[in-house]
């Protein structure tokens, strides 16, 4: 039998109140029982003053930035076309039925000239961390490092080449000192501080439209102008720490600021996983020296096919030297300024070698093989990935921070931006992560609850 809905029902006149038309199970009702928004005013009652006219309650401003990140909006005006008809989200800011939702304008002047020289943002992210910390929700006992790209809103075609000073590496002290005194063990001048300084500039593409942002080639099909969002997370998968570089900045540059950063607020992580990226002598020497275990995937090696390998040149420990296949020696020659030593053949042997052709294509016959002051730590770590504590560590990468950036990246919008400049891409990594965290303690508490 056809029946017709009469539409008559529009027009109807009903007593109900706001929270009656919110689901019990709503994700806003979730997140509002798992944390009081109330901290808020005391982050920035310091930016706020005491005279003039009354200002949008700041529990509002930040609320709505959470309702944009937490369920993917792509913008602050889209934010608010969907208030105004969301009774959800207007439950969620404390709004009625009748109460006017600010302009989207209103957020980004708040920010301009109130938030934007403060840490405000960092402190809620942190503020989010310690209630799930509170909960026993978190623990840095494993923590999984990794980046992804998030494009920036900038044409890749409007640029202009720089020369720019290149970025002294946090370790980059200490490896000098190693190797003047590995230099000075093998009866070498040590170098002098300016020869260090042989190569302080590069050239950068500048983006005229963002240029804080930086050109990313990752292959021939993607090249653009990007972010860097390096995040920290632990095992459960809660984002624990997270930096905003641009979008040319190594991966393994950022490792030992985000752990630094890591211990600081959490704790000391017992293990740390990471991708290939990440397997360098300064990050495995840093991580051994202060009690770490790197948790490292296997690296194939980068010889030219129909040649030896590298470790078919076995290094002997005692003598520093090394083996090639044929049984002869190559011994030390010098240590270079980026810290390699440099181990090199007998080119009275080498030019009549049968071998020749699988060693080296060198015009004089010689092969050097070069090895790092800080190869042993590599070598540890090399050994500790089959073990069996450090196995599982590694595998647990992909249901970890892998997820996290996949999520981010589909749920929360975080695959590219709207806004400019570190600050506010800075401002969008800590509000987006912050979302994840509070989504992740409003579910598991509200699902323990229920059990009760």
């Amino acid at each position: 039998m056809l029946s017709k809905h009469n539409s008559i029902q529009r027009d109807q006149v009903e007593m109900v109140a706001l929270d009656q038309l919110v689901p019990e199970d709503h994700l806003v009702r979730k997140m509002e029982a798992a944390i009081d928004f109330s901290f808020i005013y005391d982050l920035v009652k310091d930016v706020y003053s005491e005279v003039g006219r009354p200002s949008i309650d700041p529990v509002i401003l930040i609320k709505l930035t959470f309702i944009q990140y937490t369920f993917g909006i792509r913008s602050m005006r889209l934010t608010i076309q969907e208030i105004k008809t969301n009774v959800a989200y207007r439950w969620f800011l404390g709004f009625g039925f009748h109460d006017k939702v600010p302009h989207f304008s209103t957020f980004g002047k708040n920010y301009e000239r109130r938030f934007k020289e403060t840490d405000l943002f960092e402190q809620i992210f942190y503020r989010i961390l310690k209630t799930a910390a509170d909960k026993n929700l978190i623990s840095a006992e494993h923590v999984f490092i990794d980046s992804t790209h998030v494009k920036a809103s900038a044409n890749k075609h409007r640029f202009e080449k720089k020369v720019v000073r290149k970025e002294t590496r946090a370790y980059q002290e200490r490896l000098n000192e190693e190797i003047n005194e590995d230099r000075e063990d093998h009866g070498k001048k040590p170098f002098p501080p300016n020869k260090f300084k042989g190569e302080e500039s590069k050239e950068i593409k500048e983006n005229t439209t963002d240029p804080e942002s930086g050109y990313y080639v990752k292959d021939e099909r993607t090249k653009q102008f990007a972010y860097s969002f390096h995040a920290a997370s632990d095992r459960k998968g809660f984002v624990i720490g997270a930096i905003v570089t641009p979008g040319n900045t190594h991966d393994s540059n950022m490792l030992e600021p985000l752990v630094e950063r890591v211990i600081e607020k959490i704790g000391k992580p017992k293990a740390v996983a990471a991708d290939a990226a990440y397997k360098t002598p300064a990050i495995t020497k840093y991580l051994l020296d202060n009690e770490m275990t790197p948790a490292l995937p296997y690296t194939r090696p980068r010889t030219k096919d129909g040649f030896f390998r590298k470790h078919e040149y076995v290094y002997d420990e005692y003598y520093d030297c090394y083996i090639c296949p044929t049984g002869e020696t190559l011994k030390y020659s010098t240590t270079n300024k980026e810290g390699y030593r440099e181990y090199k053949s007998p080119k009275r042997f080498c030019g009549t070698c049968p071998f020749l052709s699988q060693c080296t294509e060198s015009k004089d016959h010689q092969k050097v093989v070069t090895r790092h002051i800080w190869q042993e730590y590599v070598e540890e770590a090399d050994h500790l990935r089959h073990h069996k504590d450090v196995k599982p560590i590694y595998k647990k990468r992909k249901e970890t921070i892998e997820r996290v950036f996949a999520d981010a990246k589909e749920k929360h919008g975080m695959r590219w931006t709207t806004l400019r400049g570190l600050k506010k891409l800075s401002m969008q990594a800590m509000l987006t992560f912050a979302s994840m965290n509070l989504k992740k303690i409003a579910n598991w508490t509200w699902r323990e609850q229920q059990l009760i």
